[in-house]
């Protein structure tokens, strides 16, 4: 029983937790709720029948249900469309489909927040050789540091008063870098900013980890398109592939053209049978984000009462996302606890892992994921890459109680260690 292999003192911190974070879970529960609500309504204004879970294959080319699932996903992300397949196999995917269907040769494109997520620097070009990079292609890159944890408004504005950028790019979650992940309100702020001075460059957001988790999404307040994987919060831990795009029609439309074909667009395209999958997703999404800030909340309480450096985000803290880091110092430190993690998985519980080369980082990474559905992050996982300061990425948990026992029973192993 994994509740005998719990050390009795993170038990009784255990409990402490408990009391302690009342205020934060009914917070989150409370967020949940409208989100759910959101969702829901969604569903009743799209009239979703039984015959919408029909797999449709071949072409594809009349799909009711794969029309009802976009004009949710729209609706839910604050969007005019959306795209949501199981064609996009990734986050990554998603972004890299994106960036290629709206920029083109000489265009220029500018990250608002510095270096990029690891996965995502070869496919711009800014390490490797890949013939297909966006800037072999001709896609000319640029980047404007934060400061401080915040937005470089001055350069910002004055850059873009030069009117020959295409798109600007925002990454919402905090990637592998040490900052914080941004706020909706810091998007809405500096997204004000840039309306400012030019009205024309294409505002994207990369709202991976980040969907639910506030009551507003990035095309509320005024982004152009934003993009995700259903592995993560939408997918609701149930959608087995897939990502989305939404945002602007006439962006949206442009999109699944690269995904298709000119003419083509989102007229084409089997399901796979996935359409129950998506729409059971999307459904249960607000609860899997609930339970997964509930376990992160936890954690991040645990790890901070047991002495752990730079924990963040603090329990109480503002959270945008659904990720929890903690610095561990050295790579035997970060290994052990990413067993633990591993250990306390109910899919692989008996694989030790290792740092090892990942295709597309430039690191090696390691990477604890005992989960449903390989690269799954909406379920409780853990990543990071073989640097120091070996910081751990932990992310999501499908049940809060599942969550609490995987916590305890991986600090219990890194105690041992």
């Amino acid at each position: 029983m994994i509740l005998d292999d719990i050390d009795q003192e993170l038990l009784s911190l255990a409990k402490e937790a408990d009391e302690a974070l009342q205020e934060e879970y009914k917070k989150i529960e409370a967020l949940s709720l409208k989100a759910s609500n959101k969702v829901l309504s969604a569903f009743i204004k799209n009239g979703v029948s039984y015959s919408d879970f029909a797999d449709v294959n071949g072409y594809g080319d009349f799909d009711p249900g794969r029309d009802k699932i976009e004009n949710i996903f729209a609706r839910v992300l604050g969007a005019q469309d959306a795209l949501v397949r199981p064609q996009i196999m990734s986050g990554t995917n998603a972004i890299y489909l994106t960036l290629s269907a709206l920029l083109k040769y000489g265009d220029t494109m500018i990250s608002l927040t510095g270096d990029p997520y690891d996965s995502l620097q070869e496919m711009i070009g800014l390490f490797g050789s890949s013939s297909q990079s966006l800037k072999a292609h001709g896609v000319k890159y640029e980047q404007i540091d934060l400061i401080n944890n915040e937005f470089d408004e001055t350069k910002i504005v004055e850059r873009l008063k030069r009117n020959d950028v295409k798109l600007v790019e925002i990454q919402r979650s905090k990637g592998y870098s040490h900052r914080k992940s941004l706020t909706i309100s810091r998007i809405a702020s500096i997204i004000s900013k840039i309306r400012e001075v030019n009205k024309d460059v294409i505002i994207m957001v990369d709202n991976c980890y980040g969907e639910l988790v506030e009551e507003k999404e990035p095309c509320d307040v005024g982004a152009n398109i934003c993009v995700g994987s259903l592995m993560k919060n939408l997918g609701g831990g149930i959608a087995q592939t897939g990502g989305y795009v939404a945002g602007d029609e006439d962006l949206i439309k442009m999109v699944a053209e690269r995904l298709t074909a000119p003419g083509i667009g989102k007229s084409q395209g089997a399901n796979f049978n996935k359409n129950n999958e998506f729409f059971k997703g999307i459904f249960m999404a607000p609860n899997a984000v609930k339970n997964a800030l509930k376990t992160q909340v936890f954690a991040s309480y645990m790890l901070e009462k047991l002495g752990f450096k730079n924990v963040s985000p603090r329990y109480n803290e503002e959270r945008t996302d659904i990720i929890q880091t903690v610095e561990l110092g050295t790579l035997e430190n970060l290994t052990h606890f990413a067993q633990g993690i591993q250990s306390a998985s109910p899919i692989d519980s008996f694989v030790r892992v290792m740092a090892a080369p990942m295709p597309g980082y430039p690191f090696d990474e390691i990477m604890a994921a005992g989960s449903f559905t390989q690269g799954s992050t909406i379920e409780l996982s853990a990543d990071a890459p073989a640097i120091a300061p070996y910081t751990l990425y932990m992310q999501g948990g499908l049940s809060f109680e599942y969550g609490r026992l995987s916590i305890l029973l991986a600090l219990s192993k890194v105690k041992q260690a």
